[in-house]
């Protein structure tokens, strides 16, 4: 639940910054300039949430406040730069149409589709099958856990 909640403080975040932006320019002529101006930043804004803000303390701004930290797997450690970069392109591109594909596979009977790669040994496997894993292999633990993992290792370790 955390982190869906997460998710929607995100997205409320990122609109509510860019609506802030983006007020002073509604009233001037040219709507197109507008909407590429409002979209342009909600882009910028969304990668820097979502991967340089992660890429430097290991979580979006909504997933600081719900308290979940993302990892890489397999060792725990701060997610590669290329991961982020492809969970962010992930979220963008693909996650916004599974509703039709999932609604387009029952009505033809079909399976939905999956993104190029993933299941069956390809490069976007999950590990473990984990509902906190995502295509990238990065996983979204609370932040409590990650630090008693890590005071395990150090004992365990010595």
């Amino acid at each position: 639940m955390r982190r869906y909640l997460a998710i929607g403080l995100d997205s409320y975040l990122c609109l509510l910054a860019v609506g802030l932006l983006v007020r002073p320019y509604l009233d001037t002529p040219g709507a197109g300039r507008t909407a590429g101006l409002l979209i342009g930043l909600a882009l910028a804004l969304s990668f820097a949430n979502q991967v340089l803000l992660t890429a430097a303390v290991r979580a979006s701004a909504g997933k600081l406040i719900m308290g979940v930290r993302v990892i890489g797997l397999p060792d725990a450690g701060r997610p590669a730069f290329r991961r982020l970069v492809r969970r962010w392109l992930y979220g963008l591109l693909w996650l916004p149409f599974r509703p039709w594909r999932g609604l387009r596979a029952h009505v033809t009977g079909r399976a939905p589709d999956r993104p190029e790669g993933a299941g069956a040994g390809g490069p976007c496997t999950l590990t473990d099958g984990s509902p906190h894993e995502d295509l990238a292999g990065l996983r979204q633990i609370r932040r409590r856990d990650l630090l008693c993992y890590r005071a395990a290792v150090a004992a365990w370790t010595g």
